[in-house]
């Protein structure tokens, strides 16, 4: 009987099931990297505010706790967004007149919350607690970076399951000993 094909269709056929193999392997590995990068997961990316808050002024300048305006953090599962009365506690003394903070003087003669785009939105399918992970040891900055030196606040980390994951399968390299605890930024608030 008669060779229908010619033999070099073997070689051809091989190199074109590796070359279609490795394109495919190569636009999943694609996908991916996009999917992990700061475009979608808005990883730092700075959010506009109504009020352009400075963590930096306020935690690393002028020294301010943490749970003076996160007060819920420690005890509950979300640290909670300070109310306007506690930005007032301040600023009716310290720049009554910045027009910078018009919006704060507004929420407070209305009585209505400033509309704060979060920074670190999960989806609603997700449960997190911060109460846990603060009293397991889990500094903040693990999560959030360097907040104390951020002078408009972004989202550090991609926050995707991998990363969870990542650190629910290794808490060793995330959660330090309590003296490690103690030398971060958010221990002063978070004791």
């Amino acid at each position: 009987m008669a060779q229908i094909f010619h033999r070099s269709f073997n070689t051809i056929s091989k190199v074109s099931i590796f070359a279609v193999v490795l394109l495919l392997s190569s636009a999943a590995w694609v996908w991916g990297e996009i999917q992990r990068s700061p475009w979608v997961t808005d990883a730092e990316v700075v959010r506009d505010q109504p009020v352009p808050f400075s963590h930096k002024h306020h935690v690393s300048d002028c020294g301010i706790d943490c749970r003076f305006c996160h007060s819920s953090v420690d005890s509950s599962a979300f640290a909670g967004m300070p109310s306007t009365k506690t930005c007032m506690s301040c600023h009716s003394q310290l720049f009554p007149d910045a027009p910078l903070l018009e919006p704060v003087r507004e929420s407070w003669r209305t009585d209505r919350s400033i509309e704060w785009t979060r920074v670190h939105d999960l989806p609603d399918f997700v449960y997190f607690d911060h109460s846990i992970h603060v009293s397991r040891g889990v500094a903040c900055e693990t999560c959030h970076g360097p907040v104390g030196q951020m002078p408009l606040l972004w989202r550090q980390e991609s926050l995707l399951m991998t990363w969870c994951l990542d650190c629910h399968r290794h808490p060793e390299q995330y959660r330090g000993d309590r003296t490690a605890l103690e030398q971060t930024e958010c221990y002063v608030c978070h004791r």
